[in-house]
């Protein structure tokens, strides 16, 4: 027994939960031995019930002010990690720090920001949201509670180390864990606990065996996840929303269906004893009058699976324009007779059919997105797209066709007659004069008329595209967020349109490859990364930790002693063969997690812009130079920035010089 309770439990990681049969709640390890409860307590010892939770608490006024000031700063600073702000406000008096880090990081950014800065997200839809739950400021109660499960559940770590590990993710337990995990694995009392006791860390498919998940038998002998009670309501809704919930959620949408198959089979039974059932004029199966429709015309009878089956070849395949009546909504009927019918089938029982299938909710959603897209499309109107989804609205460029034509700007009149003396006195008026009636003879052929009165038609779009904004907020509640019309990318101020993706991507991987590395100073929640030297850290503020364990060695009896004292030459950073304890000059393979936070990061920027990196590209990510920077020679140099320009800049360059 007191081997058992002296060593560290098995740990697991956060995830999905995939494992469909529970495990016996004797491969549990529970954290209290009784298992009875008091009907009369309050609250409950163990939570298996949403109505169980307790309200969550009002934060304290030094809290929620500070949370007010985080979310003041991430609104100011919307490029800037709210990590960087929540160690600015730790680090200043309470009189005036708003203004005081507001101060500091407009004069002087680098110093505090030091590279921490929000890569764009392409796949973000909560945009109204500016700082997260697990960004935001805990209370202490909230704090003490998640010290006190991370204390039970890794055993075999000290204090120091899973203040530091805690301090890391911002006391989010859940966030924490794999990090814990993977610390608690190296301890030698997970060791001899593995020996002797078979245990391993429990994975994120192991949903049922996962340590904070405890079996209970409920009234009627069925087993029931349950969650001991923390002592905070918030850690305690936390826990129940990540790890129960997902488990409730699955148990009834598989009773669901388990009670629907029932019915229909029921159904289908009294339906053949009682010879009441009906035939499809689609795929001749005998159906229940429950799985029926007909359509409009000729009152053909369809089976659902039928509609199903033709609406999702509709979406997905190549069946929209034989099998959808775009105008009503509607599906045609795919009775099979010796005349084609022309009667639909409605939209009402297009849903009666497809709300029976299991991913009918979604092909409904598709459908209703195609219907949508068709009807913009057969209105004519000029249409703004959000390029993050599907939302679509009138341009409020649009203009009729009795609109004001363009005029001549009364200030450039005199500029333009002395460039026309000019150019009539200058030796090269024979060419210009060639090159004008060159010109006017073109514009007798009508397509080259329409070719050039389309680029000044779309010039004048984009000149008063310009004056209006290139700011786009999609008004889709889902999504809400800002792009550009010009280059439909999001909304960063201050914009530049047509900034080379690659800066984006070398931001998140610099990003990835600091955060891989990185260490908080549980006092002051200061981030570092070590350089170079030994493992033995000290924070300005004096707080002293192990680089390789995060365990508090501030104390007079650790210090160096913490270390193996086993004679090795400086800088040696192998494995000592007589002793477990932390290496004074181990390293770790920075090399390898480096090289995974860039694969990581690349792969995630990938995904959001659906392309892979071109060798071009590839080389300018690695030296900051490659092809991509090489500046243009020749007589391009001399013409509009180094370039020669193309006819959308020349006929921008003449609406903006010559027209109103």
């Amino acid at each position: 027994m007191f081997l058992s309770g002296f060593l560290g439990a098995p740990s697991g990681r956060r995830g999905s939960f995939k494992s469909n049969k529970p495990k016996s709640s004797r491969h549990t390890p529970e954290v209290s031995p009784s298992r009875s409860q008091n009907p009369d307590s309050s609250p409950p010892a163990y939570l298996s019930d949403e109505s169980q939770l307790l309200p969550v608490a009002p934060s304290t006024q030094d809290v929620l002010e500070l949370n007010n000031n985080l979310e003041m700063l991430a609104a100011l600073f919307p490029d800037v990690q709210v990590e960087v702000f929540r160690e600015m406000l730790s680090s200043f008096s309470e009189e005036s720090r708003l203004f005081i880090i507001t101060d500091k990081l407009l004069k002087n950014p680098g110093s505090y920001v030091k590279g921490r800065r929000r890569a764009s997200d392409n796949t973000s839809s909560d945009a109204t949201t500016l700082v997260s739950r697990t960004d935001a400021f805990r209370t202490a109660e909230y704090k003490k509670a998640v010290r006190a499960l991370a204390m039970q559940e890794f055993k075999g770590l000290s204090r120091s180390s899973i203040d530091a590990v805690l301090s890391e993710s911002n006391y989010s337990y859940l966030d924490a864990r794999p990090t814990l995990v993977d610390l608690s694995c190296k301890s030698w009392k997970f060791t001899i606990s593995s020996i002797l006791f078979r245990r391993k860390p429990v994975t994120s498919t192991e949903a049922e065996t996962h340590p904070l998940i405890i079996w209970k038998t409920a009234d009627d002998g069925s087993l029931i996840p349950t969650i001991k009670a923390t002592g905070s309501a918030e850690l305690d809704r936390e826990l129940f929303e990540e790890l129960i919930m997902p488990l409730k959620q699955r148990e009834h949408r598989l009773r669901q269906e388990k009670d629907r198959a029932l019915a229909v089979s029921l159904s289908t039974e009294e339906a053949e004893a009682n010879e009441a059932t009906f035939e499809c004029t689609c795929c001749y199966s005998d159906v229940i009058f429950e799985e029926l429709t007909t359509c409009d015309a000729e009152a053909h009878p369809v089976c659902f699976r039928c509609v199903q089956h033709s609406i999702s070849e509709a979406i997905f395949g190549q069946g929209w324009q034989r099998s959808i009546e775009k105008e009503m909504g509607a599906l045609r009927c795919p009775a099979v007779a010796s005349t084609e019918c022309d009667g639909c089938i409605s939209s009402e029982h297009i849903h009666r059919a497809m709300r029976e299938e299991k991913n009918g909710d979604e092909v409904l959603r598709k459908l209703d997105q195609r219907l949508a897209e068709h009807g913009l499309l057969s209105s004519g109107l000029p249409l703004i797209r959000c390029p993050f989804c599907n939302y679509a609205e009138v341009d409020d460029l649009y203009m009729p066709a009795n609109s004001p034509r363009p005029k001549l700007r009364a200030s450039n009149l005199p500029n333009i007659i002395v460039i026309i003396v000019c150019l009539i006195l200058s030796p090269l008026c024979v060419p210009i004069l060639t090159l004008v009636l060159a010109c006017l003879i073109l514009c007798l052929n009508r397509s080259f008329r329409g070719y050039v009165s389309w680029h000044l038609r779309a010039a004048m779009n984009r000149h008063q595209r310009r004056r209006r904004g290139l700011k786009f907020t999609c008004q889709n509640p889902t999504c809400a967020r800002s792009s550009c019309l010009s280059c439909s990318k999001a909304w960063v101020d201050i914009h530049v349109c047509h900034e080379s993706s690659l800066v984006a991507l070398r931001t998140q991987v610099e990003l990835a490859m600091s955060m891989a590395i990185k260490r908080v100073c549980p006092r002051c929640n200061m981030s570092f990364v070590k350089t170079a030297g030994c493992n033995k850290l000290t924070c300005p503020c004096g707080y002293k930790m192990c680089y390789v364990c995060r365990k508090d060695i501030g104390t007079p009896t650790e210090g160096y002693s913490h270390f193996c004292q086993h004679f090795r030459p400086e800088g040696d950073g192998r494995q000592c063969n007589e002793c477990n304890k932390c290496n004074l000059w181990e390293t770790e393979n920075t090399e390898e997690i480096l090289r995974k936070a860039k694969i990581e990061a690349e792969r995630r920027w990938g995904e959001s812009e659906k392309r892979e990196l071109s060798d071009a590209e590839k080389a300018y990510l690695e030296d900051g130079v490659g092809p991509l920077s090489r500046k243009r020679r020749g007589l391009g140099q001399l013409l509009f920035g180094g370039k020669i320009p193309s006819i959308e800049e020349f006929c921008d360059f003449i609406i903006e010089t010559l027209f109103v």
